[in-house]
């Protein structure tokens, strides 16, 4: 291969290189702005499944459970919900965006993380103005199968609600029902869940309401 074949052959690579680097970035432009509508939606179905009530949750800050970033709202019902259209910048659609009055807050719902057996366990939680837990649910986890991903079926979630903060620990043994039951063979998944995650969790958002960690400050760290 002569050193004319050589420049030519690395010219079309350059080009195709190229040109696959101007589609891509053409291709992310176009549906950037998408999946980021869709990441929003998807969030704020799953604070709602967590507080159905509500008619308003707004986000109050951020903290670091495991340093890793989440987020902390709070849930208001409202004494009048005003509903206005507006159109969409982006897409050109019109869309609905609801203006609460006279807001009396609910509950709170807290996004937190426990160190399990095999992963951090990413887990949403609501409690009500008391702090006792109404509703859980596990958004991400790389648990153990047949063992500890156990910590999605209902039985295990449903043990929580109702739980104040002294009772959100775990018990092995079956015998004490004011606590969280362990999933057989998977005590450190349950405690990953009840006691670092959604304790901490807890406790994080009683300091936070107190101002002892300042509402949306993104140096805040948890007790995770």
């Amino acid at each position: 291969m002569s050193f004319k074949d050589i420049i030519k052959i690395t010219l079309n690579l350059v080009i195709l290189y190229t040109l696959a680097g101007i589609l891509m970035a053409a291709v992310y432009s176009k549906t950037s702005p998408i999946i980021y509508r869709k990441n929003i939606e998807e969030k704020q179905k799953a604070l709602q499944e967590m507080m159905p009530e509500a008619d308003d949750i707004k986000k109050l800050g951020d903290w670091y459970p495991h340093e890793k970033h989440a987020e902390y709202f709070v849930a208001r019902k409202c004494g009048e919900v005003k509903v206005k259209t507006v159109k969409d910048e982006v897409t050109g659609t019109t869309k609905e965006i609801k203006e609460c009055v006279n807001p009396e807050v609910i509950g709170y719902i807290v996004q937190t993380f426990g160190k399990g057996y095999s992963s951090y366990i990413n887990i949403l939680f609501s409690v009500d103005t008391n702090f006792i837990i109404k509703k859980m649910n596990i958004l991400h986890h790389a648990e153990t199968p047949g063992l500890g991903d156990e910590i999605t079926l209902d039985w295990f979630k449903k043990q929580f609600t109702g739980k104040d903060l002294e009772h959100l620990k775990v018990d092995k043994t079956g015998t004490k029902k004011e606590y969280i039951q362990a999933i057989t063979g998977a005590t450190i998944s349950s405690r990953a869940v009840a006691e670092d995650g959604i304790a901490n969790g807890l406790k994080f958002l009683m300091k936070a309401l107190k101002g002892e960690v300042e509402h949306g400050a993104s140096t805040a760290r948890g007790e995770g």
